[in-house]
């Protein structure tokens, strides 16, 4: 008999336990209110139709979260950790890890952080309470805030320029001949970051053939400095990007170098307006959002080329960028300046 048939066990030890999970049984299946199908107990929406499935007693406790993010251009609801002073077991960052789909390491950055950060992205109200509530058994204090209630629905306004008196300042928005002129002294905010951007574009010749040949490819890379200012009459964001910005506000003290005209616009509004908060905690916590909300990616087709009978170019860009993300950031950190109350837990 072969080698490799003697670790066999004998057919009088019995037969060998599944290791397969078990499914549920037919009076442990929940049917959708909408469209009457079965679905598993642990779901929270119905996998047919989306809608929100009814909760009972006998299922409240087997429901998890299934973490599906919104559909593009749809809004979803934010699961944001709350500072806390007691930092949970190491079972059950283990199992909240497991819950949130996250490594544990990553899990811990987010707690060390002692800021609030993203937990989960889903695109449900009902899904994010779930999410709460699951990880409030496990020790982690967490509130939900919808898209809505972060302004992703409003864009940021862009500066071109601005000019200051001793009491105001005033911003002239990209493409607007209006002004508008806001006190120095409702000025709350000032979040500081880098946008990187970068487009990978590749070029293939197609032929009568399966495989395809690379004949062309470029990069390119990007990056600048922007800063969010919000004030207190009406939360606006008004975005001052380096790249795109007249210095000229700065007088004498403006110099060739576009970032470093920036750091010296940052440092006139906090003279001016002492009261405001200056938060430049983005770029060191990039990498640990980048877990729950990853920067936007992009691929589109550049089109077709015939160059000889038979023989076809065909090219695509990728484009890749954090700028959406810092947005949800900035936005995140403007929601706790304005409902300090939702900080505690």
């Amino acid at each position: 008999m072969p080698k490799d048939n003697e670790n066999i066990p004998p057919i009088f030890l019995g037969p060998v336990a599944p290791t397969e999970p078990q499914g549920f049984k037919l009076e442990e299946m929940v049917t959708c209110d909408e469209c009457l199908r079965a679905n598993a107990p642990t779901r929270v929406a119905c996998m047919y139709c989306g809608e929100p499935l009814p909760v009972n007693e006998a299922t409240a406790r087997l429901r998890r979260p299934t973490l599906k993010p919104p559909e593009k251009n749809q809004p979803g609801f934010n699961t944001i950790i709350i500072p806390q002073q007691n930092v949970p077991s190491e079972a059950n960052a283990v199992e909240a890890a497991k819950l949130l789909r996250l490594e544990p390491a990553a899990l811990g950055q987010i707690i060390d952080s002692r800021l609030p950060l993203p937990l989960a992205f889903v695109g449900t109200s009902e899904e994010s309470q779930l999410v709460n509530e699951r990880l409030a058994e496990l020790g982690i204090h967490t509130v939900s805030i919808s898209d809505t209630e972060l302004r992703l629905n409003a864009p940021h306004l862009r500066v071109r320029s601005l000019s200051f008196t001793k009491e105001s300042v005033s911003f002239h928005q990209a493409g607007l001949a209006d002004v508008a002129t806001v006190p120095l002294s409702e000025l709350v905010l000032i979040v500081a970051a880098r946008i990187v951007r970068s487009q990978i574009e590749i070029r293939e010749r197609k032929t009568r053939k399966t495989e395809t040949e690379i004949i062309d490819s470029s990069q390119f890379y990007a990056d600048e400095l922007v800063i969010d200012l919000y004030s207190g009459i009406d939360a606006k964001a008004w975005r001052i990007s380096s790249n795109s910005f007249d210095f000229s506000c700065l007088g004498t003290n403006k110099t060739l170098v576009a970032g470093e005209n920036l750091n010296r616009l940052t440092e006139l509004f906090l003279s001016r307006a002492p009261q405001v908060e200056l938060d430049r905690s983005y770029n060191r916590l990039r990498s640990i959002v980048e877990f729950v909300w990853p920067s936007e990616a992009e691929t589109i087709s550049t089109g077709w080329k015939r160059e000889r009978p038979g023989k076809y170019v065909v090219g695509a860009a990728t484009s890749n960028s954090n700028e959406e993300q810092f947005t949800r950031y900035s936005r995140l950190r403007s929601y706790f300046i304005f409902n300090p109350d939702n900080l505690i837990a």
